[in-house]
């Protein structure tokens, strides 16, 4: 008896006619520093950076966890991307880092081109944003693994920073003021819970409307992260001094922003300062949730935060405002012992 790879579920045909309808959307994203070409067995980049007198590279890697599900229920699949490109350029700016390249892994239950276009389509889009070059990546079916509509989705990005300008935090001294970009809604993390409450407990369909919002419940949850590393490096290269950035993502105000502050500094957030987005309050009010809960588990509308110099705030705020962003004063390091975050 004969057998072949399609019959056990593996199409390399279509896999072949994916990469070259991808080809385009891929080169569109590349800048002078790409010096491969698509289908090699690795990604070629260059790595003189003459403009740097110490360059140190920094890298990143993420998904975009069960939102996912939410992309494949919808059908929406051209904005999935954006997330995946956010949630690894985001963290690496958080040390001053210029995103330079960017690789994606996608393995699926059974290959469907036209789904898998979209999903690149979304991530050239997150690398042209996030002015990085889409070097490489891989696309793997896993029949029996995964059901034939699934896929997963992971992400891998590398920038550059000269040594003696790496963002650490360990600078943040009390009184510092702690600037917030507005996020563009729930990004990437709490969908576990998001969905455990709207689709389980709830039982609500995806086109669900509420006064508050204005799309669709699923749409509402599929907005792409937002990325910020372009307004954040105009500000560096306005020699504002960015004592600290952190990226709120998983566990929330109350998780990431202890993870760069140095010994004996906390903080002090003041909630009424900023708009909490309808889609947070709906899911609080919903869920009966508590804000301790909310702000560990959700960025509450605050996507990015900034550690500056107090003396530095009309520079940034207006270097920031003239980039897209709507920052705001959010709180301020204080003397703490134990890197306490107090939201009040």
């Amino acid at each position: 008896m004969s057998i072949t790879y399609k019959e056990a579920g593996v199409n390399i045909e279509s896999g072949n006619n994916f990469v070259k309808k991808i080809t385009p959307l891929v080169k569109s994203t590349f800048s002078k520093k790409v010096i491969t070409d698509i289908g090699g067995f690795g990604a070629l980049f260059s790595g003189s950076f003459p403009e740097y007198q110490e360059p140190i590279l920094v890298s990143g890697t993420d998904g975009v966890g069960t939102k996912l599900i939410l992309a494949q229920k919808m059908k929406i699949h051209n904005t999935i991307g954006i997330d995946l490109v956010a949630m690894c350029v985001n963290d690496i700016i958080t040390s001053g880092a210029s995103p330079l390249f960017f690789l994606d892994y996608i393995s699926c239950g059974q290959l469907n081109e036209e789904t898998m276009v979209e999903i690149v389509k979304g991530i050239t889009k997150g690398c042209r944003q996030a002015d990085c070059s889409l070097i490489g990546g891989e696309t793997a079916e896993h029949p029996n693994v995964m059901a034939e509509n699934e896929y997963d989705l992971a992400g891998f990005a590398v920038g550059v920073v000269d040594k003696e300008k790496i963002i650490n935090g360990q600078n943040i001294k009390p009184d510092d003021l702690l600037i917030g970009l507005p996020s563009s809604g729930i990004h990437s993390n709490g969908y576990s819970l998001v969905r455990k409450l709207f689709f389980e407990l709830k039982k609500y369909p995806l086109d669900k409307t509420f006064p508050e919002l204005t799309k669709p419940l699923g749409e509402t949850l599929l907005t792409p992260t937002k990325i910020y590393t372009s307004s954040i490096l105009k500000c560096l290269k306005a020699n504002i001094n960015l004592k600290g950035i952190i990226h709120i993502t998983g566990g929330g105000f109350y998780e990431n922003i202890p993870r760069i502050l140095p010994k004996n500094i906390g903080v002090k957030i003041d909630k009424s300062s900023f708009i909490i987005p309808p889609i947070f309050k709906i899911i609080q009010a919903e869920g009966d949730i508590s804000d301790q809960e909310m702000f560990t588990t959700f960025n509450m509308g605050i996507g990015m935060m900034l550690f500056i110099d107090p003396q530095e705030k009309d520079i940034t705020i207006k270097t920031l405002l003239e980039n897209g962003e709507s920052p705001i004063v959010i709180g301020k390091a204080v003397k703490k012992q134990d890197k306490k975050v107090e939201i009040y």
